[in-house]
């Protein structure tokens, strides 16, 4: 089954008749070591020529990992917290960097996320933070900028470019995975509806097409299917109006050399 893509293909359509580019990223979380799901998604990437910002969970990254992600022109390492451990009371949803603990170990976590991974990509770390679940106190967000961080991502369309002082807010915007219900991959036509009205809400001007446009994908819990429709997505948007985002260690947007 491969889903009614038309829904989107109609609106990409609409993106070349009026001469519209999508700005296009692609972040994939949780990576601590590798995997052959990690060498798939690399050889994935560059097949498509689109890099993957590799959110790695600093605390538990190996050797291997590293010398790994020096190697690839497709992977570019940014921060996913520190140990991607829960805080959060159990009537709460899930978080490492919200006010359940004491203000200062939240901060230290996150300083110790950059300069570790600092240590080990020392030319080549993206200053992104990513925090598990996506989620952080608006607190910790104003503290980022002087611990070092340039860029914090987060999921849903931004409310604004900076999201604080010094921060570029660049969100994901798609996740293919049924996170609530099955794990596999969500219902295709939904994935495909809800990518269409994200698009045509930038193109007619609700929500802010200068941000890129992020696909959040989870590489050690694919299957077949999520495989597939990962692939499938990236390759329509990658044949219209997509031009590649990415963000350099020094956080300028570049294209890939």
């Amino acid at each position: 089954m491969t889903g009614d893509w038309h829904p989107l293909m109609t609106e990409l359509d609409l993106w070349r008749r009026d001469g519209l580019s999508l700005p296009l990223w692609w972040r994939d979380d949780d990576a601590v070591c590798v995997t052959p799901q990690l060498e798939r998604l690399e050889a994935l990437s560059a097949s498509l020529e689109l890099p993957v910002h590799l959110a790695i969970i600093p605390r538990d990254a190996d050797e291997y990992l590293v010398t790994h992600v020096e190697g690839s022109s497709a992977l570019i390492p940014v921060v996913h917290g520190w140990a991607h451990q829960n805080h959060a009371p159990t009537n709460e949803k899930k978080s490492e960097f919200r006010l359940h603990r004491p203000f200062q170990d939240i901060r230290n976590d996150a300083r110790a996320g950059l300069t570790r991974l600092q240590s080990l990509f020392p030319d080549k770390l993206c200053p992104m933070f990513v925090p598990p679940w996506n989620r952080i106190a608006s607190e910790m967000v104003q503290e980022l900028p002087g611990l070092g961080y340039r860029i914090l991502s987060t999921a849903t369309p931004r409310k604004a470019k900076m999201a604080a002082p010094g921060l570029m807010q660049v969100n994901t915007h798609l996740d293919p995975i049924d996170w609530r219900g099955s794990r596999g991959l969500a219902p295709r036509d939904k994935l495909i509806a809800q990518a269409t009205v994200l698009l045509r809400d930038r193109r007619e001007g609700p929500a802010d097409n200068t941000e890129p446009f992020g696909i959040l994908t989870h590489h050690l819990v694919h299957d077949e299917e999520i495989w597939s429709f990962t692939q499938d997505l990236l390759t329509r948007f990658l044949d219209g109006p997509a031009t590649v985002w990415t963000a350099s260690k020094n956080d300028k947007s570049r294209r890939p050399e």
